[in-house]
């Protein structure tokens, strides 16, 4: 998201629309830093759903080593690789963060471009998070995980 001041704002959500962690950076900042930083991913393990934006293999081998595994789209140039079927599905699960996005926008009215102190777009910014955290239905994904504890013997 984009405003007056020219920052971004990166959101960490669950499978169930609540955010885990965000985080504020000027605008002309790798999208890429963000991850790097201990402290924004470091209640975070399993997979990682971003965007094109975060591509890089070394943030990959670094985040894996954590215990996080990086799920993005390939850009055009990109060799393909081998991907679980589960990985796919959640990929195609990533508008979600969309959603949250909007609802931040339209709902909370995060997005206002009339502020004439960096006070006042910090006030506004975080009593938007928090609203967005009381609203009582956020977007989710209905993830159901089976275990299948059958031996195949061949």
């Amino acid at each position: 998201m984009g405003w007056f001041f020219g920052f971004k704002l990166h959101l960490i959500c669950n499978e169930k629309g609540e955010l885990l962690n965000f985080m504020i950076t000027p605008g002309d900042v790798d999208d890429r830093k963000q991850l790097e930083y201990k402290a924004f991913v470091e209640f975070i393990y399993g997979k990682l759903v971003a965007d094109k934006g975060y591509i890089g293999k070394n943030l990959f081998q670094r985040l894996f080593l954590d215990g996080i595994q990086l799920i993005t789209k390939l850009k055009s140039n990109m060799k393909g690789t081998l991907m679980s079927i589960s990985d796919k599905l959640l990929l195609r699960k990533r508008a979600i963060i969309e959603t949250v996005n909007d609802e931040l926008k339209n709902i909370a009215r995060l997005e206002h471009s009339r502020h004439q102190r960096f006070e006042n777009f910090v006030v506004n910014l975080l009593g938007a998070i928090a609203a967005y955290c009381m609203f009582p239905k956020k977007p989710c994904i209905h993830v159901q995980r089976t275990f299948d504890t059958q031996l195949c013997v061949f």
